[in-house]
């Protein structure tokens, strides 16, 4: 019972992780589309809560009901699927935490603007490459880590 109660804390964490991503993406990405500060710092603003409150335990719970779920099954971390799905973890994680902070930093910038009734500085626009670039390798790597959890190659 404990087993598939893990189990079950694992897959929807990784669902949640997988769509809460893709869903802030697409939000971010739509909105910088528009070129509207108010827009952009509104969006933003929600994005870092959602990223807060869904996003940030999602990675935890995947850490623990991993760990757990290679133990519990005495796979062993040095099985190939489990071993690279580990090494793409800590790469999404090392794209991730950039891009939180340049979420917050596109939102103070937005915000500025709209405060000073100005457009949107040059340094957003920088921001956004850097987010965008980040998010391809993160992206990438949640679906080749669900393709390793799936398959299980040796």
């Amino acid at each position: 019972m404990v087993y598939l109660w893990v189990k079950w804390m694992h897959i929807l964490s990784a669902t949640l992780l997988f769509g809460t991503g893709l869903g802030i993406a697409f939000f971010m990405w739509m909105a910088h589309r528009r070129r509207d500060a108010s827009l952009i710092a509104e969006t933003t603003r929600v994005v870092v809560i959602a990223d807060t409150c869904f996003t940030a335990p999602a990675v935890v719970t995947q850490l623990i009901t991993g760990w757990w779920l290679v133990q519990y099954l005495g796979i062993g971390f040095a099985a190939f699927w489990v071993k690279t799905a580990l090494m793409l973890f800590v790469l999404v994680g090392a794209c991730w935490l950039p891009v939180l902070w340049l979420q917050v930093r596109a939102r103070n910038l937005a915000l500025a603007a709209v405060t000073g009734n100005v457009p949107l500085p040059t340094g957003y626009y920088r921001v956004m490459r850097w987010w965008f670039w980040l998010g391809w390798p993160a992206f990438l790597g949640v679906l080749a880590i669900f393709w390793l959890m799936v398959s299980k190659p040796v």
